[in-house]
This record gives structure tokens, sequence and C-alpha cells, in this order.
């Protein structure tokens, strides 16, 4: 049981019977059916290490008052809920080691309980962290484009209001999933907003993109080498490719798994894709342990007081 809770329900459609899913597996041929055996310890691991940076990222933002911005609160929400997909990953799987030596002996309605709190808090940190991440994108669209009245648009006030309603939402939203899992409706939906996410992110990012780039053509037809102008692009364009793709890859895998559980769940190559479940869920972790180098450590300020706070400097 090394997965994440609530998303270990959705590992097979339940229209495929076991007969079917042998079947296929058979039918679609060999050892490529047979998806990775992932260690326990290497949920544990990249579990730690992702607590470890996004705790690092919070106790930063909340020590320098010079990071008390929305700008640093989004990233700090986004840090929060990617602790929460470690934290809760951690707690369920030892939760479930401890029900399986024996040490832990609850009856099957507390355990029952103990699973929907356990499914209901990774779900709703993993949609909140989708949701900031998309929240970070619109706030950086408002820096670039409407810098001189930023801090007239994005108030404090918005920004609580905002954060509130993402995590309302996600909340609310979990709760619908891990009730109505098996519902093509709910997953069509959940496929839904990951692709809004993706389209918000790839327009909001690429627009600003080309604007960087449009500035630094300005500026080295005027004053500086066309170099300069080669360079600025280059650094632009790895900065949009590292963005998305880290989206890309670390999410799209388990949202293509749900688009075959609507579409094909019988299917012998969707029943084989199956198969590949916990390789899908390790990338969700990984992002988690990413986001902070993307989002976070790039910023010498909070880098800065992070050598505080490791240091103890308080």
């Amino acid at each position: 049981m090394s997965t994440l809770a609530p998303l270990r329900l959705l590992r097979e459609p339940s229209n495929a019977s076991e007969g079917n899913q042998s079947n296929a597996t058979l039918g679609a041929g060999g050892g490529w059916c047979q998806g990775p055996d992932i260690p326990n310890e290497l949920f544990l691991a990249l579990g730690l290490v992702s607590l470890v940076e996004n705790l690092l990222v919070v106790a930063a933002i909340l020590k320098n008052r010079n990071l008390h911005s929305p700008t640093y609160y989004f990233i700090c929400c986004l840090a929060v809920s990617d602790m929460l997909v470690s934290i809760s990953n951690l707690a369920e799987m030892l939760f479930m080691l401890l029900l399986e030596h024996g040490v832990l002996v609850m009856r099957p309605s507390i355990v029952r309980h103990m699973d929907s709190v356990i499914d209901t808090l990774i779900c709703s940190s993993v949609v909140s962290s989708l949701s900031f991440l998309g929240v970070i994108a619109v706030d950086r669209y408002i820096t670039i484009f409407y810098a001189l009245r930023y801090h007239s648009i994005m108030t404090l006030q918005r920004a609580v209001v905002t954060m509130a309603s993402v995590w309302l939402a996600s909340t609310v939203s979990s709760s619908v999933l891990i009730a109505y899992y098996r519902s093509n409706t709910v997953l069509l939906c959940l496929i839904g907003f990951f692709l809004f996410m993706l389209v918000l992110m790839l327009v909001l990012y690429i627009h600003m993109f080309a604007l960087a780039r449009h500035h630094l053509h300005s500026i080295s037809s005027q004053q500086k080498p066309p170099t300069a102008h080669r360079g600025g692009s280059l650094k632009g364009a790895v900065t949009l490719t590292i963005l998305l793709g880290v989206f890309f890859i670390c999410w799209g895998p388990f949202f293509f798994h749900l688009i075959l559980i609507v579409t094909c769940p019988t299917n012998p190559f969707c029943t084989c894709f199956f198969s590949y479940f916990n390789l899908f869920l390790i990338l969700i972790i990984c992002n988690s342990v990413i986001d902070p180098l993307i989002y976070a450590f790039r910023s010498q300020e909070l880098r800065r007081t992070l050598r505080e706070v490791v240091t103890c400097s308080w």
C-alpha cells in the first residue's frame, strides 16, 4: 500500500473485471504489462525530502518580513500543499505498515474512518497544489503586464480571499472525488481541471515570454549588441521550458491514466498502462520536490533567509 490513498482508488476502472484485465494483459504481451515494483523506501525518501524542502520555504517566508507579500504568500501556500502531500503519504504508509505488522489493532470501522481522513487530506492537497501553480502564474502575469497597478490589483485582502477560496474549493472537491471516485463524470471534471490549468499556464507564460523577448529586441536594437538579445531570449526560453515541462511530465501521466479509465477501461493497451500507476504517483511526489527549486529557491532574498533558518540565526 505504498501509494497515495485517494489516488490508489483510481488504479484501475471499476467496470473492468479481473478476467478482462487478465486476458487484456496476456493479449498485450509479456513483461511490458508488468508495472515497475517501486519500493516503499523510495516513497518514504522522496516524501521526507519534499517535507524538509517545503518546510524550509514556509519557515523562511514566515521569518522574513520582506517576503510578506501576495507573491510569496502564494508560494508559501504551494509549499504547504506540497508539504501536506508528503505528510499524508508518510502518515498513510506508517498507518498501513503498523496495521499489517499487527502493531496497531483497530476495528474495521475506525480503519475506514482514518483512511477517509487521510484520503481527504491528500486529495485536497493535490488539488490545491495544482490550483496554486495556476495562481502563481496569474500573479506573475499581473506583475509583468500591470506592474504599475499591481499593488492595487493584488491587494493583501484579495490575496487572502484567493488563498481561502482555493483551500475551501480543494477540500470540497476532494470530498466529492473520494465519495464518487468511480463516477466518470467526476473523473472528467478532474481531467478538465488539469487541462484548464495546463492551458492557463501555457498561455500566460508564453505571453510573458513574448513580451520579454520584445523588450530585449527593442533594447538590443537601440543600445546593446545582438548577443545580449539572443542570450536573454535563450534564458527565457529555457525557463519557460522548465516551468511547463516539469508541470506536464509530473502531472501528465496520471491524468492520461484517468483519461484511459474513462475511454478504454478494458482495452489491452490501457490495461497495461494501468500497471504503471505507482510510477505516476512517484512523479507527483517528485513535483513536490521540484516546486521549491523552481518557485522559491530562485529568490536571492529567500535563499539568504534560508541560510539564516538553517543556521538558526533567528
